[in-house]
């Protein structure tokens, strides 16, 4: 039916948004940024091992406390610095304009990027979790509690780089890359205090202090929930009921930063 009217088929949203993500992961695989990140982070893990061995036996949670935290640091790099450009690099290239004269909706458009870059995110994470397991079986020799609550924290990892790609998806939809790298970090950094800006809001006489700062602990992610590398350090892993809590949490902070983003992508002019 189709070959006799000469229509070509139309790819289902499922395929086009599929493979709107294999192309992103294709294009942030290739960039060496990546590359250097994760050789940077396995020979940090390295160098773990000459810091442990003047910290008095220390070794093994210097590696694990080192290893997560940079896990989180150069993560955070990636999710903020790449997916600032995700649309940007789009609109500099004006590839947009060809990508939106085919049947591509822009939800579909930013919700590819988005599981792309978390794609490559998850790689990313994985090969620095290894890096850091084989250091840390090499440095105790056997078993230690410190393997069974290493990769539950770095899953936890994972859940904040996903938030915080949404995050630089939202701001790149709207705003320059400039502000929208800023306000990703921004974000970043108070995301991690914002379990206490409840607790300093009582700090304030003036009802309006408190209550923007009663505002702001509702209105931005509160990032602590995934960190758990201290405890991890120490042999202590998430309970499963946190993890749970924390994927419910993720995936909601998720949804709501992608429609946001489409809401206003949808809005925004390239002419």
């Amino acid at each position: 039916m189709l070959a006799a009217t000469g229509t070509p088929p139309v790819p289902s949203s499922r395929r086009r948004i599929v493979a709107i993500a294999r192309n992103t992961f294709r294009e942030a695989v290739r960039a060496r940024i990546l590359y250097n990140l994760v050789l940077f982070v396995l020979l940090l893990s390295v160098s773990a091992i000459f810091l442990g061995a003047a910290s008095a036996s220390q070794d093994a949670k210097i590696i694990v406390d080192l290893g997560l935290s940079a896990m989180l640091l150069f993560g955070a790099f990636i999710a903020v610095f790449v997916g600032v450009g995700l649309v940007w690099k789009e609109i500099e290239r004006r590839t947009v304009y060809a990508i939106f004269a085919k049947p591509v909706g822009r939800g579909e458009f930013l919700l590819g990027k988005y599981l792309g870059l978390c794609g490559t995110l998850a790689l990313n994470v994985a090969v620095m979790g290894v890096g850091v397991t084989l250091v840390l079986a090499y440095v105790v020799r056997g078993t230690t509690p410190l393997l069974l609550a290493l990769w539950p924290t770095v899953a936890l990892i994972y859940l904040e780089l996903t938030v915080l790609t949404g995050v630089a998806l939202l701001f790149s939809a709207f705003s320059s890359p400039i502000f929208a790298l800023f306000g990703s970090l921004a974000i970043f950094l108070i995301g991690h205090f914002t379990a206490e800006l409840k607790g300093f809001a009582t700090l304030f006489d003036d009802a309006v202090v408190r209550g923007a700062l009663v505002a702001l602990y509702y209105a931005l992610p509160n990032l602590s929930t995934f960190s758990q590398i201290t405890p991890a350090a120490h042999g202590i892993a998430p309970p499963p009921a946190h993890l749970v809590s924390a994927l419910a949490y993720a995936v909601a902070w998720d949804v709501v930063l992608l429609a946001a983003a489409t809401l206003l992508f949808a809005r925004r002019d390239f002419k």
